[in-house]
């Protein structure tokens, strides 16, 4: 039997917009691509469906304005101390709205007790960090919390949203090598217009691949991109099979 400390894997889910099983498929995929012990743990409002092998956790309490309460400003919650049973020890967070590609074994052993994150793909060399997968070490930078949660106002009146607060007020950020983590839309998929005709291709160095806004997975998979019909002519996706692969 191992005796190797398990490492830390969350998410959240809150509202409607994701169900239990983009949940329950992150899971699965973070298993199927981890070869040490590892915890994974779900803060949220809706338990129902979720795997059981999932540990549950209601959303840690933070005070959020009612205008902000569903955006990922409410991410800001996992930077107390202590959250869940947890007082030290690095945290993975992983969206849910990612597909898992490659091994993740490095994301633990890359500078360890370190904040580590996504270079933000839209704003390269800015410092701006994307909080689509980054790495907590518990129990440290708690006033990233406690500055928020102390005074939400003045903090939302100066950063437009929570990865840009969070890179301003922590030099000490370390960006995930860039291969790693990509962007299905800014990394992957074709420029208009050759979305219209090149089915995406996943580069084989990938490890994660980030869903953000639309489509999701299951709607690039199919080649759906949910879009105001003024829009359509360039927001153009391809079946992508390799998702069905990987996302299940």
């Amino acid at each position: 039997m191992s005796t190797q400390q398990p490492v830390l894997v969350a998410c959240m889910k809150w509202g409607t917009r994701y169900g239990s099983d983009f949940a329950n498929r992150l899971y699965r995929s973070v298993a199927r691509n981890i070869s040490v012990p590892f915890r994974f743990l779900c803060f949220t409002d809706d338990t129902a469906g979720l795997d059981d092998a999932i540990e549950t956790y209601p959303l840690p309490a933070i005070n959020l304005p009612d205008h902000v309460s569903i955006t990922p400003w409410r991410k800001l919650s996992l930077w107390q101390s202590p959250i869940a049973d947890l007082h030290q020890g690095d945290m993975l967070v992983l969206d849910l709205d990612l597909v898992i590609t490659g091994p993740l074994d490095d994301f633990f052993t890359y500078e360890p007790g370190s904040y580590c994150v996504i270079e933000n793909w839209t704003q390269p060399g800015a410092d701006i960090g994307n909080t689509s997968v980054f790495r907590i070490p518990i129990g440290k930078h708690t006033h990233i919390f406690d500055d928020f949660d102390r005074d939400p106002g003045d903090i939302l009146s100066h950063h437009r949203i929570e990865q840009q607060y969070i890179s301003r007020t922590l030099k000490e950020q370390i960006f995930w090598p860039k291969a790693w983590c990509l962007s299905f839309k800014h990394s992957i998929l074709p420029r208009f217009p050759a979305n219209w005709f090149a089915t995406p291709q996943l580069p084989s160095d990938a490890r994660i691949v980030a869903f953000t806004g639309h489509p999701d997975p299951d709607e690039a998979r199919d080649g759906i991109w949910p879009a105001p019909w003024y829009k359509r002519h360039y927001k153009h996706v391809r079946p992508t099979p390799w998702i069905s692969e990987h996302w299940r």
